[in-house]
């Protein structure tokens, strides 16, 4: 009955899904400054909306990679369909911070359903020589969200406000319900797993525990947050659950949620580091960059949205180049350059950065970011996977995809609470002179995922160079890492 089902048919219902989750990691940034205004919070409120939805995003995917194999991944996709449409229409009607916070955790977890049944279908629809242009669609589906987020943010945000980020998921989640009923066939993988329980609460209750205290150091002035608890004893004990978390995928002889001997892999190793820290600086430096363009140059969300559009772009032009460039030479100096580029773009705005600096001047050092971004991910991706041992596969990119996640919690968390932090600086040093100080606050945080960007670069070093594979076999590798 499956095999009846029109493959291009159902990937067009899953890409619309796909679409709308990577939507959501970058249309919020642009409606940063407006959500401050229009609910009345402070910034690391703001934060937190970005925050809380990658941190529910990343922890629970060990965990939601293995619930296909056992209900279906057209039910569990479906079910993370309805879970973020239902919590996009709460994030829209939200009227305080704190609600749309929670709205956002759920959105979150709608998310994490769904990310890791998309392409273990594609290996289930195409036959591993047809993999290469599905996979094409599916790269190219990315990019356009890495484009639109932006652009359709700041129309919505300055025509209908920012609530509007949130309602536009709505139809297109009931859409790609009804797609996602009618055309994905209900394949049925039958395989049995048994949950790690203890790992996953391990994990979250770390993640959650050293994200709140890193984020809420500042507001807390570094001191006590729940009574007696101090901010470093919350940050500590996350860090402590995370250790006791690591023991235990050590000692879990059954089904770890982490199977730790993956990391026997140089490759693997190299390339979970390299994810991490591309997700900190990813998410990251879209913060310091928006509350810069939009609060010190004035520029509307639409125009900021199409101030950053050409980076987006290059990158979504140049990287299927580069994909196949990463099967004739090594790798690792692709990733190197990438991660180099992209940081040296992130520097180049840090000395153009003025208050009167004419937002298009910043356009080159944009694009230069966009080339290594380009140069990063499929090079990243191929050499990081292609060595795994295939029965570590689908565990491999479980893991390889949460890292990146987790980077982009930190990085959201890191660099909003070292914002705010250079914000009051300066309005001290600056006597309350706003623009200048922000522009500097700006400056002095883009340094932060600049100099992750450069430790990402000394750790694809390490990588050393996989042998050339035929097309079909490299195709079905890259498309079966994220099956479980």
């Amino acid at each position: 009955m499956t095999r009846q089902a029109n493959p291009w048919a159902a990937l067009s219902a899953l890409c619309l899904g796909f679409f709308m989750i990577l939507l959501d990691t970058t249309i919020v940034s642009i409606a940063i400054p407006g959500m401050v205004r229009g609910l009345d919070t402070s910034l690391n409120s703001v934060v937190w909306v970005l925050s809380v939805y990658l941190l529910t995003y990343a922890v629970p995917m060990l965990f939601t990679s293995r619930l296909g194999d056992r209900f279906g991944p057209k039910r569990v996709f479906l079910a993370g369909l309805f879970v973020f449409t239902a919590a996009s229409l709460w994030c829209g009607l939200s009227g305080t911070a704190e609600m749309l916070i929670a709205a956002r955790a759920v959105q979150g977890l709608g998310a994490a359903l769904m990310t890791p049944q998309t392409l273990a279908f594609i290996t289930h629809l195409f036959p591993p020589a047809k993999r290469g242009p599905a996979m094409g669609l599916w790269g190219g589906v990315a990019g356009l969200a890495t484009i639109a987020g932006p652009l359709l943010g700041g129309v919505l945000v300055d025509s209908l406000g920012w609530e509007w980020i949130f309602f536009v998921n709505v139809p297109v989640g009931v859409l790609a319900i009804a797609l996602t009923l009618l055309l994905v066939p209900d394949w049925q993988p039958k395989q049995s797993h048994s949950f790690d329980i203890p790992g996953i609460l391990l994990s979250a209750a770390g993640m959650f525990l050293l994200v709140f205290g890193i984020q809420n150091g500042q507001q807390y002035d570094w001191g006590r947050a729940w009574g007696p608890i101090t901010v470093f004893e919350i940050i500590g004990a996350g860090v402590v659950l995370l250790v006791l978390f690591l023991v235990w995928q050590r000692f879990n002889t059954r089904e770890p949620l982490l199977p730790l001997r993956v990391f026997n892999n140089r490759n693997f190793s190299a390339g979970s580091v390299t994810a991490t820290a591309i997700g900190f600086a990813m998410t990251g430096m879209f913060v310091p960059l928006v509350v810069y363009i939009q609060d010190v140059l004035g520029m509307s969300p639409s125009k900021a949205g199409l101030l950053t559009a050409p980076m987006s772009l290059l990158s979504g032009i140049i990287a299927p180049f580069i994909g196949r460039l990463s099967d004739r030479v090594n790798a690792k100096y692709l990733v190197m350059f990438g991660f180099t580029a992209l940081a040296a773009g992130l520097i180049i705005i840090t000395v153009q950065a003025e208050s009167t600096t004419d937002p298009w001047a910043l356009v080159p050092a944009l694009l230069v970011c966009g080339l290594g971004t380009g140069c990063v991910f499929a090079p990243m991706s191929n050499v990081t996977m292609s060595s795994v041992d295939r029965s570590l596969a689908g565990a491999a990119s479980g893991i390889f995809n949460t890292a990146r996640q987790v980077g982009g919690v930190l990085g959201s968390a890191a660099i909003g609470v070292l914002l705010q932090a250079r914000i009051t600086a300066n309005m001290a040093t600056q006597h309350g002179n706003a623009p200048v100080a922000l522009t500097d606050a700006a400056r002095e945080t883009l340094i932060l995922p600049a100099a992750v960007l450069l430790l990402g670069a000394v750790a694809a070093m390490w990588m050393k160079r996989v042998a050339p594979q035929g097309a079909p076999t490299t195709t079905t590798e890259l498309a079966a890492i994220d099956r479980s």
